[in-house]
């Protein structure tokens, strides 16, 4: 049986991003190079997988709207279909130390082990590459092309609540970008509201 999660839990961690804030990067644009440190120690640059699909996904472990992706194993399904194409699945944490959903990488690579399937974890706590990014929730997901253009931000899906039950009638804009690029036409829905557990900067 799943764990249920209190409403005043669920109200504190919900967080949509509205119209009105202006993001740091924008569909269509040439999506900003970092280099981070990967929870396995090595260092990754945007820049040095140039010519392949990128999906990035901020995660914080303990986000009821993240567990709910994770624990019914749907970002996992997710993570292992695109990576057996060639896409380079990076999850980022930018959790800062103190803040909920900070991790060392001794305890994501533990979670790695058991929960996540994706190219490689970055850890992210001075919040540089959140912050470049413009990402705001967990998840919060960008889908970057083989040239390096955005082309697609926003919610992991259309279902904005944190019940695994919703996955199954959700449409998943990441999938439904990767599929529509990587079949040659455009990405149809190229930008959506995020939902999820406000990422947890240190400033």
């Amino acid at each position: 049986m799943k764990p249920k999660l209190s409403t005043a839990m669920l109200t504190a961690a919900l967080v949509f991003a509205t119209a009105t804030l202006a993001w740091a990067v924008k569909v269509g644009m040439q999506a900003p190079d970092f280099t981070g440190t990967a929870s396995n120690g090595k260092q990754i640059s945007l820049a040095e997988y140039r010519g392949k699909y990128v999906v990035l996904e901020w995660h914080n472990q303990g986000c009821p709207f993240v567990r709910k992706q994770y624990e019914s194993g749907n970002m996992e399904a997710l993570q292992r279909k695109w990576t057996k194409k060639n896409v380079v699945w990076l999850s980022v944490i930018s959790s800062a130390p103190g803040q909920q959903g900070f991790v060392t990488a001794e305890e994501e690579n533990e979670y790695l082990q058991k929960k996540a399937a994706p190219t490689a974890v970055l850890l992210d706590p001075t919040g540089t590459i959140g912050h470049l990014y413009g990402a705001k929730t967990t998840p919060n997901m960008f889908v970057i092309d083989p040239h390096g253009k955005l082309i697609y931000e926003g919610a992991i899906d259309d279902h904005s609540t944190a019940d695994q039950d919703d996955i199954k009638g959700s449409k998943n804009y990441v999938d439904a970008a990767l599929t529509e690029a990587m079949n040659g036409g455009p990405v149809i829905v190229p930008t959506t509201r995020p939902y999820g557990c406000a990422v947890k900067y240190g400033d």
